[in-house]
C-alpha cells in the first residue's frame, strides 16, 4: 500500500521511528496485512514523555495566534487529502468508504473548530470587595497530555483530543489502538507538513497496552490522560492516575436507549434507527442497543425496521454501494453471537439476518418479542443488532431506559413538543437525541455521566479541559 501519508514508523520527537520488533496491521475485511508499525516498549514511552516535556516549555509560550495558526493549517491539509486518509481507515477498521469519508469531515471539524475557539480561552476581572485588592484569572494550558484512543473511530477519536490540547498549549502523546495505527500516524505526517514543531505532538504504536497505558497513567510529568474506551479499562487508568492526581477526561462505555412513542412519526424513527444502529456496523460507543418501542406501534415499527434493514448491503468496505463491513475482530463476533443465542433462548424472534455470512461479516439483524432479561438489554452489543423491546407508558420507557449504569447517549421520538421536554430532562444520559439517531457535532459537548465518563469533547467545555484557571491577586 503505497500512499504519501501512509507510514510503518511511529513518531516520537520529530521523527519517524522504527523498533526493534514490529507488528502486523490486518484489513477485518480480508484478513490480508496492509503493513507493520513498530512495536514499542515503556522505554521509547518515556523518551516520548522526556521529549513532550521538554517541548512544552517552548509551546506554552507560543503565541495563540500562532498556535491556531498551526492548528487551521492541519484542517487544510485534511481537507486536500481526504480521499487517502479514508482509504487508510477503511483498510484498517473494515467500515464503509463512504463512512470513512464522513469521519474524516467530522475529525477535521474539530480542527476547524478549535482553531477559532482556541482564541477565545477567556480570563476574567473579578471586583474586589476591598478598594486595595485588584482579582483577575488567566487561563494557562494543563502541560504533558497522554491520549489513548480506540479502533472504531482511528481519527475522529484522536482529532478531537489533539485539537483542543494543541491550541491550549499542550503537548500531547497518542498512544492509537494497536488494530489502528495507521490513520495516526497519517496525522502526524500532516501535523509535520503544516509546520507543528517537533515534540508537540507524538505517535507511539504498540501491542503492550497495558504497559504503556499504566506508564502515561502513572508518570508524574504526564499532567492529564484522556481516554476512549471501555468501563473497565477506563476504570483501571483512572485508579492509575490517582497516584499522581492528573487531570482526566473519560469518554467510556455506552448502552443507548431509543425510545418510540406512539405519536411519533414512524417513517422518520425508522431511518433514525438505521443511521443511530448500522453505522460502522454497530461499532459505536453512541449506538443504540435497546429499542423501547410503545405498544401501539410496535408492530408496524418492527415492520417498516424489517424492510430497511433487508435492503442494507454487507461486504468489503473498499467496494461500491457497500453500507455494513465486517465486525473488528474474533471477540467482536463471539460477543454479537452471544448476545444473540441468549434472546433467542428466551424468546426473542429473528425477523432478519441473524447469520455469520463469513469471516468477521455478520448479517444486520432485527430481534423482535426481546425479553427484559436477556443479556442484550444489560451489555452494549457493538454489532449490527436491533433488539426491540415493548412497553406501555411514558413513566415505564424512561424507567427502563435509565436501568443501567451507563449513561451516554440517549433517542427517542415523539411529536408532542410537552413529552420531548419532560422525556429529554428525565433520562439519564449525557446526550439526547430528539427525532434524530445521530447526536455527534464539534460544536456541542460530546461526553456522559454514570459509568460512560466524565469530562467533555468538542465545544468550548472541550477546550476547558485542557486549561487550567490561575487566580491572580494584586495588592495595592
Amino acid at each position: 500500500m503505497k500512499t504519501s501519508f501512509f507510514t510503518e514508523k511511529a513518531y516520537i520527537n520529530g521523527k519517524f521511528v522504527s523498533g526493534k520488533k514490529k507488528f502486523p496491521v490486518v484489513n477485518p475485511a480480508n484478513g490480508k496485512t496492509i503493513g507493520s508499525v513498530p512495536d514499542l516498549t515503556v522505554a521509547d514511552c518515556k523518551k516520548a514523555i522526556d521529549a513532550a516535556e521538554q517541548t512544552w516549555q517552548f509551546w506554552k509560550e507560543t503565541s495563540i495566534g500562532e498556535r491556531c495558526k498551526v492548528v487551521r493549517g492541519i484542517f487544510d491539509l485534511i481537507n486536500e487529502h481526504k480521499d487517502e486518509l479514508a482509504e487508510i481507515m477503511t483498510k484498517e477498521c473494515g467500515k464503509p468508504l463512504t463512512e470513512s469519508l464522513a469521519e474524516v469531515d467530522y475529525a477535521n471539524a474539530f480542527m476547524e473548530w478549535f482553531s477559532e475557539e482556541g482564541k477565545r480561552a477567556y480570563g476574567e476581572t473579578i471586583p474586589s470587595l476591598k478598594g486595595d485588592m485588584r482579582l483577575s484569572t488567566i487561563k494557562q494550558s494543563v502541560g504533558v497530555v497522554a491520549a489513548i484512543t480506540p479502533w472504531n473511530f482511528p481519527l475522529a477519536m484522536i482529532t478531537r483530543k489533539v485539537a483542543p490540547a494543541l491550541v491550549a498549549g499542550c503537548t500531547i502523546i497518542v498512544k492509537p489502538a494497536s488494530q489502528t495505527p495507521f490513520s495516526a500516524l497519517a496525522l502526524a505526517k500532516i501535523a509535520e507538513l503544516a509546520g507543528l514543531p517537533k515534540g508537540v505532538l507524538q505517535v507511539i504504536t504498540s501491542t503492550d497496552s497495558r504497559g504503556i497505558g499504566k506508564e502515561l497513567a502513572s508518570n508524574p510529568t504526564v499532567r492529564k490522560i484522556t481516554f476512549t474506551g471501555s468501563t473497565a479499562v477506563g476504570s483501571t487508568l483512572m485508579a492509575q492516575a490517582a497516584g499522581t492526581v492528573k487531570r482526566l477526561s473519560m469518554e467510556l462505555g455506552g448502552n443507548a436507549p431509543f425510545i418510540v412513542f406512539d405519536d411519533a412519526d414512524i417513517e422518520k424513527a425508522v431511518q433514525g434507527a438505521i443511521a443511530g444502529k448500522f453505522r460502522n456496523a454497530g461499532q459505536t460507543c453512541v449506538a443504540v442497543n435497546r429499542f423501547y418501542i410503545q405498544e401501539g406501534v410496535y408492530a408496524r415499527f418492527a415492520e417498516r425496521l424489517t424492510h430497511e434493514v433487508k435492503k442494507l448491503r454487507i461486504g468489503d468496505g473498499m467496494k461500491k454501494n457497500i453500507q455494513i463491513g465486517p465486525l473488528i475482530n474474533r471477540a467482536g463476533l463471539e460477543k454479537v453471537q452471544e448476545h444473540l443465542s441468549d434472546a433467542i433462548g428466551k424468546g426473542a424472534i429473528v425477523s432478519c439476518g441473524g447469520n455469520n455470512i463469513k469471516d468477521l461479516f455478520f448479517e444486520p439483524t432485527v430481534l423482535t418479542n426481546v425479553s427484559y432479561d436477556s443479556l442484550i438489554a444489560k451489555e452494549e452489543t457493538f454489532g449490527p443488532v436491533c433488539a426491540l423491546f415493548s412497553f406501555k407508558t411514558e413513566e415505564q420507557a424512561v424507567t427502563l431506559a435509565n436501568d443501567t449504569p451507563f449513561g451516554l447517549a440517549a433517542y427517542f421520538y415523539s411529536s408532542n413538543v410537552y413529552r420531548c421536554q419532560r422525556v429529554a430532562e428525565k433520562i439519564e444520559s449525557g446526550m439526547v437525541g430528539i427525532n434524530t439517531g445521530m447526536v455527534s457535532n464539534a460544536s456541542a459537548p460530546f461526553g456522559g455521566i454514570k459509568q460512560s465518563g466524565l469530562g467533555r469533547e468538542g465545544a468550548k467545555q472541550g477546550l476547558e479541559e485542557y486549561l487550567t484557571t490561575k487566580y491572580i491577586c494584586y495588592g495595592t
